[in-house]
């Protein structure tokens, strides 16, 4: 397990003006790569460094290439030849890199509400962190998957304050501009100071319109006027005035315009703290990342933590 998490270039990989750790291998052929695999796992005994070895060092795009080019030769997916032959935390982070990326979030999804109860840190992980166009892949996979709306069956796990945040998070509609106006970021952060910190109660829904819709480039401006207003940040002002999972959700999207590397990185650091190390969690944000950001957050843990990514998952995983 923490050999794929290797492979995956959590040690190193040259920069590049894309700040994931997996990039397309050159000279790619699906064709051989699905011959490979196919060798690996119907021969006696598998062969895990080939697995690891070639889904590791190929883009996402690139595997599903190999998916079709196995399935053509063996009249099996492998998906299936895979969860077949292999098991437990190995097996699930194989079949998450074979897995086209908005079909992963929207399996997460699934996942995190499936059973009697739901995983709300995974909704919020979920909607804080992924850009409208991931947002709206994932509901547009949920819906080929299932037959029905994200948003519907969204309404039916989550209640009160917390689901209205969710739900216009699941929209997918923040604004993307990248204009920053500073009037209009003063007249933010006078609102929800004046909807939290400034009176007795507090005005909830201010904070979810404003953290829930304007880009990311204006929360920034916002939090700084903030700051500037109150004396304190609107992390802290949140932290006071709210409770529960809307409180969680709302320090999330903060964090995240404050910086989704290090908000994952956080994530991962909290996952293998303890006793144990919740395994799904370092698949999902590795997997999920590794052709977006992962770079950043390796560099994100190292600044917050004082240790590598790298090595904290090895320690773990000896445990």
């Amino acid at each position: 397990y923490v050999d794929l998490f290797h492979d995956l270039r959590l040690i190193s990989y040259p920069l590049s003006t894309a700040r994931g750790t997996i990039k397309e291998k050159p000279g790619f052929n699906a064709g051989e790569d699905a011959a490979a695999l196919r060798k690996a796992i119907e021969g006696i005994g598998t062969t895990e460094k080939t697995l690891i070895d070639i889904l590791t060092q190929r883009s996402n795009a690139q595997r599903q290439l190999i998916c079709k080019a196995y399935q053509d030769a063996t009249g099996r997916t492998l998906c299936d030849a895979l969860e077949g032959d292999t098991h437990g935390h190995f097996e699930d982070i194989l079949v998450a890199l074979i897995t086209p990326h908005p079909k992963f979030d929207c399996q997460e999804f699934i996942q995190a509400i499936k059973g009697a109860g739901t995983n709300e840190s995974i909704l919020i992980e979920l909607f804080a962190s992924r850009s409208n166009h991931q947002i709206k892949a994932m509901c547009d996979a949920y819906l080929a998957e299932t037959g029905r709306a994200l948003i519907h069956d969204l309404k039916s796990e989550v209640s009160g304050d917390f689901e209205k945040t969710l739900l216009i998070l699941a929209e997918g509609k923040r604004d993307e501009s990248t204009n920053v106006d500073v009037a209009k970021a003063k007249e933010d952060a006078k609102i929800l100071y004046e909807a939290g910190e400034k009176n007795w109660g507090t005005e909830e829904s201010k904070f979810i319109d404003i953290l829930c819709h304007r880009s990311v480039p204006q929360l920034r401006q916002t939090l700084v006027e903030y700051k500037s207003l109150s004396g304190k940040t609107l992390q802290e002002s949140i932290e006071r005035e709210m409770s529960g999972r809307l409180e969680e959700i709302l320090v999330a999207i903060v964090k995240c315009v404050k910086s989704v590397p290090a908000y994952l990185a956080e994530r991962l650091y909290k996952s293998m703290k303890g006793a144990s190390t919740t395994e799904s969690t370092l698949t999902r944000i590795i997997v999920s990342r590794s052709e977006v950001d992962l770079q950043d957050i390796k560099a994100e843990y190292k600044k917050l933590f004082g240790t590598s990514l790298y090595s904290d998952i090895e320690v773990r995983s000896i445990k």
